[in-house]
């Protein structure tokens, strides 16, 4: 991963970021646009019938969560920010794969965001670039996520990025 804030080069190829996104790790100073953004994501899928479930005191308990996760050796919160502003939000965790398996470790993305006024600007494409950068410099040669099933921009988007579907999470409430 590069140190500090960059601009993509690959702004004029076909499918590329526009000009103009930075990407870089957020820090504990960022954490009020960490925790906006990351809510923001939240709020956003409410119908889900997993992030439907959003609890009373969510904010609270999430402004301890992602200050430890800002702080872990083993993953990364990625800010797009365009301009000054932050516009879009990934993070990535270095996983361990199952022992009987290849490979031991591979990124994980997740929280992914980015704000609707500036979708389908590249900033997927930018903050997936430095998640990529990111999982490289750990020797990771996989990643992997998980999205809402019913979310169908997402899921295009995924597979343009070369992501395929190899599994689906099911859930059963029990009594």
């Amino acid at each position: 991963m590069t140190h500090g804030p960059r601009a993509t080069d690959r702004a004029h190829e076909p499918g590329a970021p526009s000009a103009g996104i930075t990407v870089r790790a957020a820090t504990q100073h960022d954490l009020p646009i960490v925790l906006e953004l990351r809510l923001a994501l939240l709020h956003e899928h409410a119908s889900s019938p997993i992030y439907s479930r959003l609890r009373s005191d969510a904010e609270t308990r999430a402004r301890s969560l992602f200050s430890t996760q800002l702080d872990a050796p083993s993953e990364v919160t990625l800010l797009a920010e365009r301009d000054g502003q932050a516009i879009g939000i990934l993070r990535c965790i270095e996983s361990i794969g199952m022992p009987l398996l290849y490979p031991a470790r591979y990124g994980y993305v997740s929280s992914v965001y980015v704000r609707p006024e500036v979708r389908r600007t590249g900033v997927v494409r930018a903050l997936l670039a430095e998640a990529e950068e990111w999982c490289a410099a750990r020797g990771l040669t996989e990643l992997r996520l998980h999205n809402a099933a019913e979310n169908e921009v997402a899921n295009a988007t995924w597979q343009s990025l070369g992501f395929e579907v190899v599994e689906h999470l099911r859930v059963r409430r029990l009594r």
